[in-house]
């Protein structure tokens, strides 16, 4: 991109020292202005290095813009001030530099065209720039000399002419290809706005708010547009070319066409005679070789028809052998069936007298749960008739010994009183605990029936739910009669033709698969019911190539299945042939694979299978005790990690699961087996479901009369308590009533008497309800054991039922596999007789033809000729012959003229045909070199995006500013923020909300980030500072002097209104100081240098 290597801003500045040549006044600064000690150091430091080629060393202007004469002015060769006030003519150098350099007068922002720059009433304008050519990069130094000359005019036409002179004044040259080459020698950009920025675009690079605009700024500074632009060139012309060898090949096939017609021309410069000789001879041979051809041809059907109708014979064995299997299997089937219906008869002849059983046990336990509560009743009357008893005898005791006087007839009487209370009160007590003992019995037998009831109604539930999935599955069975496809699903034929139809509209990449159940076959029927629970969800699945497909798949679903569950989509790269899984199936002397049990004909469907199923690693074994055996053991086989009982069951290394389908929805074969079993299914669950309810409402009955009687009970007990309740008040105050102790224990020992009574009369009552008791737990006993030997009949019965009915089954699915072969040897024999009566007519029709032929042939050639060549190639010799003859017949010519017009033809055609061979060659040389530099621009962007963002955060840094610049190449946007100050990053504000000083500041050190990365020999840069308040006008002024302090091999041109005084003292740099103009005369400016 350029020729020079870039320092960075602290980089010592020891490149390229030279002496210096010419001295050179420079003006005095004050020394009480403020300085950076580094800089002022750096800028004494950097008197020793000049810059060598490229710099400007002077310019003169000569009716220029405005100004009738400036200069000349000599540049320093580091840092130059040109300062002045506006309209000075500072900007008429710059605009001088870019245009006598080449660049456009847009470039300028100072005019359209050149003819403006040419001073109002003369007639042309002169510049007149010297360039250093000097060192290693010197520009033909042994022409030019140390310096070169470029004189420019441009007329008031506009005309621009240039001359190139040498050091010594001589002129060299007046091409503007010459100066082109001397630019890109010094690496010289005038329109390259960082190496000269002018006044407007630096303007409007401050105000811009695009970040487009600073990235384009971006790519333009660095030449990555300039290269991006190139490329794109580069592949225009590239295509131009193509189109251009395509255009060619048609021009080479005309070309080709045109010289084998000539060739045949020559070539049919030979006797017609031996043409027509040759042509005649070749059509006998085309005669015979048809009939070769066609005797070839009927020979492989005569013998395929003789195969297939030896093979007829098998087929029939085949199919009578499977009939006779089926009559046998059907009859076994019939005679098991009437042996479980007997089975059957016999349970239900025997539930009756089972419930009678059970009500009269239930009926005696109940009379003798009554009998034990009557007994512990009796059992407590007693206990509290002994505790009264041994109170009365200590009162009576007691009052023996204290009572010295009777008591009166008043306190007799209560003493009567309360002792009938007391009678009274025994008696309501006892009456509320039998009461509580009632209510628990009723209690405990609602909750009974409750729960009874709980379970029935769940059992009721799972029975109905059971009964709505079999008459769902009997309907999608009897409308899979005539469409087996309906077994999946009564939409899935109306989705399998939404499928087809868009992919005849080309909608999808490949056509999706499925149901994959659909697309599979057992090849043993008795493994239905295995395989289906093995695969599960994987046969109503539908497999896709691509996303693309699946999204397409999943609209036709929604369409078609607009409410419910819709079929799982798997999404596979589909390939033609099957996964090769020999290294991790199981392979079993004795038990297939689930893949070696199906019959898939589609590899897509079979490797669907295998990634999501892993069927290549299931054992099916039918019996589950010999599945349990080979899984369970020490020695699995290996790579097998589960198999599959014919049951269904599943079972690991270490554990196993009972299936909970019993029968195959999708897979089984005989469809009429399948629904007359569920009918017959449905028509048992419709019986079971009567006698729930029967039962539902018995259980209802006894809840409502058990809850009845005890609200009944309830209401007698709260009415007992209440009464006892207030005799107890009543004894409590009579206890309290103080009275002298009565003489008289006549009472008390009536009393006495009366409860020994009480309590003989209690234990008889005990000891009867005690007999009472244990003649009825006998008789419960006895009823019980009546219950549970007829129950354990019934399970007798029901256990050979269900060893019956596993026959049954096993006879069932043998019906099913003799059926299927049957059926399938049946379409094998219609099919293979199909084909050769097919055949037959075929092989007619080619005899018939035969002969026609050969009656042909010997018309044409008697003697039958031996041909070895083919009829097609016979043919097409035959008719490039025929050609020949007739257009040597046509267009017999000259022969020298012939001859003359095919070398012609030959030449024209090799040059062409050499021309395309090197012009691809360049094209495909080109696409290679093309890719390598598209590689190549892509680092240099993100080398160069590195560089910038890391040397702009370090000129902010030196403000103690902080920002961040974002690179977007993919949407061509360069984000820069910037945050004034110390702060966080977070507090990042975009260049926009910056005041005008900072945000001059801030382009101050993007500008500067770029110089660290682009080359050039000088840098321009007008009025830079003029939107900067005092302190960032310091500040980027001393970054400036900074950079070209460790750049001192460039040249530094900046133009400010300024007056610059502050400078530090240096020798590297020079402050040239243009006139004020002179607004009323038109004198001539002239600039004087003052040393600094």
């Amino acid at each position: 991109m350029s020729k020079r290597k870039s320092s960075s801003v602290h980089e010592s500045p020891h490149k390229r020292v030279k002496p210096v040549e010419e001295e050179e006044e420079e003006e005095n600064v004050d020394s009480d202005s403020e300085e950076d000690p580094l800089l002022s150091k750096q800028m004494q430091c950097a008197g020793e290095v000049v810059s060598d080629a490229g710099i400007v060393e002077s310019i003169t202007l000569k009716n220029f813009m405005c100004h009738s004469l400036l200069g000349p002015f000599t540049f320093g060769s580091n840092v130059n001030f040109v300062v002045g006030n506006n309209g000075s003519g500072k900007s008429a150098v710059l605009t001088a530099l870019i245009v006598s350099l080449g660049g456009n007068a847009q470039a300028t922002n100072r005019g359209l065209s050149l003819k403006g720059f040419v001073k109002e009433g003369e007639s042309s304008a002169d510049v007149s720039i010297t360039l250093r050519n000097k060192g290693k990069d010197a520009y033909k130094p042994e022409v030019y000399g140390p310096a070169i000359i470029v004189d420019l005019r441009i007329t008031r036409e506009g005309l621009r002419t240039y001359k190139l002179r040498s050091k010594s004044g001589q002129l060299i040259s007046t091409k503007k290809e010459e100066l082109m080459s001397i630019l890109d020698n010094f690496n010289i950009q005038v329109n390259n706005p960082v190496s000269v920025l002018t006044q407007e675009m630096s303007k409007y690079f401050l105000h811009s708010k695009g970040e487009g605009d600073k990235y384009k700024f971006f790519m333009k500074a660095t030449q990555l547009e300039q290269m991006r632009e190139d490329f794109v060139y580069i592949k225009t012309t590239k295509h131009v070319t193509e189109d251009k060898v395509g255009q060619h090949s048609e021009n080479l096939k005309d070309l080709k066409r045109k010289y084998l017609e000539k060739e045949d021309r020559y070539k049919s410069l030979a006797s017609l005679d031996e043409m027509h000789t040759k042509l005649e001879e070749l059509q006998k041979q085309m005669a015979w070789a048809l009939v070769t051809e066609m005797e070839k041809e009927l020979e492989p059907m005569r013998e395929k028809l003789q195969s297939d109708r030896h093979s007829t014979k098998k087929y029939d064995e085949k199919v009578e052998e499977w009939k006779n299997k089926v009559e046998g299997a059907e009859k076994k089937y019939k005679q098991i069936q009437e042996q479980l219906e007997g089975i059957t008869q016999q349970v239900q002849e025997l539930q009756p007298k089972c419930a009678e059983l059970k009500a009269e046990a239930q009926r005696r336990n109940t009379l003798l749960k009554s009998s034990e509560v009557t007994v512990h009743r009796c059992k407590a009357n007693l206990r509290d008739l002994e505790k009264d008893k041994v109170q009365l005898s200590s009162r009576i005791n007691d009052l023996n010994l204290s009572i010295s006087q009777t008591s009166g007839l008043e306190s007799q009487a209560r003493m009567e009183r309360m002792q009938k209370i007391q009678t009274e009160l025994e008696n309501l007590n006892h009456q509320i605990s039998t009461l509580g003992q009632q209510i628990d019995q009723y209690q405990h037998a609602c909750n009974r029936a409750k729960e009874e009831q709980g379970k029935m109604r769940r059992e009721q539930g799972v029975l109905q739910r059971s009964i709505e999935s079999n008459r769902r599955n009997l309907q999608t069975m009897e409308s899979s009669r005539s469409n087996r496809l309906r077994r999946f699903g009564e939409n899935m034929p109306a989705l399998l033709d939404a499928i087809q139809d868009a992919h005849r509209k080309g909608q999808f990449k490949q056509r999706p698969r499925g149901p994959l159940g659909y697309l599979i076959s057992l090849k043993d029927p008795e493994l239905a019911l295995a395989i289906e629970v093995c695969l599960k969800g994987q046969l109503q699945a539908f497999t896709c190539d691509n996303h693309e497909d699946e999204k397409v798949l999943q609209r036709l679903m929604a369409r078609v299945f607009p409410t419910g569950r819709r079929p799982t989509i798997i999404t596979s790269h589909f390939l033609p042939q099957v996964h090769d899984t020999r290294k991790r199936s199981v392979n079993h002397p004795e038990y297939p694979s689930v893949l070696q049990a199906l019959e898939i004909e589609d590899p897509v469907v079979a490797n669907c299978l295998i990634d999501q199923r892993g069927i290549e690693s299931i054992l099916l074994i039918k019996n589950r005790t010999e599945a349990r055996r080979v899984m369970q053991s020490r020695n699995p086989p290996q790579n097998c990690n589960q198999a599959f009982s014919k049951e269904g069951d599943q079972i690991f290394n270490n554990r196993s699961y009972t299936a909970e389908q019993t029968r195959a929805n999708y897979l089984s074969g005989d469809v009429e087996e399948e629904i007359r079993h569920l009918q017959r299914e449905i028509e048992n669950q419709k019986a079971q479901e009567i006698r729930f309810q029967q039962q539902m409402k018995k259980l209802d009955e006894d809840i409502k009369q058990n809850e009845g009687l005890q609200r009944r009970v309830h209401i007698e007990q709260k009415t007992t308590k209440n009464k006892a309740t207030k005799l107890q008040l009543e004894l409590t105050d009579l206890q309290n009533v103080e009275e002298p102790q009565s003489e008289d224990l006549r009472p008390l020992e009536e009393d006495l008497q009366e409860i020994v009574s009480k309590i003989s009369s209690k234990r008889a009552e005990y000891e009867e309800a005690r007999t009472q008791m244990a003649e009825l737990k006998v008789s419960y006993e006895k009823a019980e054991q009546e219950y549970k030997q007829h129950k354990e009949r019934i399970n007798t019965v029901a256990e050979e039922a269900d060893s019956i009915k596993e026959e049954l089954s096993k006879t069932d699915h043998e019906v099913m596999k003799c059926k299927h072969h049957k059926k399938h040897y049946e379409e094998k024999r219609s099919a293979h007789l199909q084909n050769i009566q097919t055949l037959e007519r075929a092989l007619e029709s080619k005899e018939q033809d035969l002969q026609t032929s050969v009656s042909k042939a010997q018309e044409i050639s008697p003697e039958r000729l031996e041909i070895r060549r083919t009829a097609r190639s016979l043919d097409s010799e035959i008719n490039r012959l025929k050609v020949k003859i007739t257009t040597q017949k046509e267009q017999q010519g000259d022969r020298e003229e012939v001859v003359r017009q095919y070398h012609e033809a030959l030449e024209n055609y090799k040059n062409m045909a050499h021309q395309m061979k090197n012009l691809n060659s360049f094209i495909k040389s080109l696409d290679s070199v093309m890719n390598h530099r598209l590689q190549v621009y892509a680092e240099l962007r993100r080398f160069l995006s590195a560089r910038c963002k890391y040397y702009f955060d370090s000129m902010l840094a030196q403000r103690g500013y902080t920002g961040s610049m974002t690179f977007d190449h993919k949407n061509e946007t360069l984000s820069i923020s910037v945050q004034p100050g110390q702060g966080n990053k977070a507090d990042l504000s975009d260049m926009r909300s910056l005041s005008g000083g900072e945000r001059s500041f801030s382009t101050i050190c993007f500008v500067l980030s770029l110089w660290a990365i682009t080359e050039a020999p000088f840098r321009c840069l007008d009025e830079f500072d003029v939107y900067m308040d005092m302190v960032n006008r310091r500040i980027s002024m001393d970054m400036m002097l900074k950079v070209a302090a460790g750049q001192r091999y460039r040249q530094f041109i900046f133009l400010t209104p300024q007056s610059m005084s502050s400078l530090p003292e240096s020798k590297i740099i020079r402050i040239l100081r243009l006139k004020d103009p002179d607004r009323s005369h038109n004198n001539t400016q002239r600039n004087q240098d003052e040393d600094q």
